[in-house]
């Protein structure tokens, strides 16, 4: 006869899977309840497959939860940041508002008191235009011209090149900011007695004029321009016209303009030439005017023998003069044809209008920079007001 299968409640699946996850074994349990170990297992196995699909369903409802959580805190967040500005709505508009009108009277007041006695003066700042050409033989005269004048050295230290790929704006450049220019300005000026300097007065002064003075070149034109910026336009014109001649005073001491060293010297020597031909004339009419008072007759034949001699000097000192006037006034026909190295080409005026400073730009920077100042200010209030109200807190700042 057939065994009858035998059925289990829900209930008592469970009770076996309790008794083994308690740490009866599956043996113990088998032969106690009369259960076979197959099917056990399978009890088992469905009760930990249950478990785990339950974990995972309440797990995906916890991080749903915390998502909407989140949201809703982010939502109500920006409400927060919207109710504390609307809080301490009025602290934003008196402090942006006091700012404002504080900088616009600071403004005004900068206007009617004396340049001396300003806080913030008008600044004007004139400028000079120059055109600065590379010379004929540019190959090695400023190396050769500034290694000779003892400038080579300090050009290097002022980072410009004095190799074949230096160029005569970038030296002009350098010699701007050079001490031996910094220095005569405060000399022709008296900038010591000016500015009042007591300490280090060598580099105080050129500190402030490396700040005033200014040197630069347009990449497009090759203009350079020197500008000078002071409360006094009309100091400020004075300094620009000093430094421009300087310059050119300068550029001709290096000699980096070979057609006008050449014209220089051509004039002295021709002047040179001129003055012999006037002596040798007139020790011929010297030796003439000798003769004619009745001389030695004996002494005719030196005489013979000495205008001779003059009146060859005379004609070799008249083509001496006539070559190098040919020579000059070929120089000079070239010259016209040609730019020199330094040619200025606008000097500076007097300005009528102030460079600076922009005291409408200063009126909105401050006005914006005091409203952001109140707005984390109120944001900070409020944090403070809420930190004094979570007791947790306090403690933990009153270090309990």
């Amino acid at each position: 006869m057939a065994k009858e299968r035998r059925t289990y409640t829900d209930e008592f699946k469970n009770q076996m899977v309790e008794l083994y996850n308690s740490g009866k074994s599956k043996a113990e349990i088998a032969k106690e309840y009369d259960v076979s170990p197959s099917t056990l297992d399978r009890w088992i196995q469905a009760h930990s497959e249950t478990e785990n699909n339950e974990q995972h369903i309440k797990g995906s409802e916890v991080t749903s939860e915390k998502q909407y959580d989140n949201t809703e805190e982010d939502e109500i967040s920006l409400i927060d940041l919207f109710a504390v500005l609307l809080h301490y709505k009025w602290l934003i508009i008196i402090t942006t508002l006091v700012a404002m009108i504080g900088v616009i009277i600071f403004a005004v007041v900068s206007i009617k008191l004396p340049a001396e006695d300003s806080p913030m003066p008008n600044l004007y700042t004139p400028s000079a235009k120059m055109l600065i050409q590379e010379s004929s033989s540019s190959g090695g005269g400023i190396s050769a011209a500034l290694s000779s004048s003892g400038l080579g050295a300090l050009a290097g230290m002022a980072g410009v090149s004095v190799g074949g790929g230096s160029s005569n704006a970038s030296l002009a450049t350098y010699l701007v900011s050079s001490n031996q220019l910094l220095d005569a300005i405060t000399d022709r000026f008296g900038l010591i007695e000016k500015y009042k300097l007591e300490k280090a007065v060598r580099a105080s002064s050129r500190k402030i004029l490396q700040q005033k003075l200014k040197a630069d070149t347009d990449k497009d034109s090759g203009v350079f321009s020197i500008s000078f910026t002071d409360i006094d336009p009309a100091f400020a014109q004075s300094v620009v016209n000093f430094v421009v001649d300087w310059l050119s005073n300068k550029f001709d001491e290096l000699g980096l303009d070979k057609n006008k060293i050449q014209k220089e010297n051509l004039e002295r020597n021709i002047e040179s030439s001129y003055n012999e031909i006037m002596s040798i004339q007139k020790e011929m009419e010297d030796l003439g005017t000798s003769i004619g008072k009745g001389g030695n007759i004996w002494a005719m034949p030196s005489v013979t023998m000495s205008t001779s001699k003059l009146q060859l000097e005379l004609e070799a000192q008249k083509q001496v003069y006539t070559q190098l006037k040919t020579q000059y006034e070929l120089l000079k026909v070239q010259m016209q044809s040609e730019s020199p190295v330094f040619q200025i080409l606008e000097r500076p005026e007097i300005p009528d209008m102030k460079s600076g400073p922009s005291r409408g730009k200063l009126c909105i920077i401050v006005t914006f920079a005091a409203g952001f100042f109140s707005v984390f200010l109120a944001f900070a209030l409020n944090a403070w007001k809420n930190i004094k109200n979570d007791p947790e807190a306090m403690e933990k700042l009153q270090l309990k």
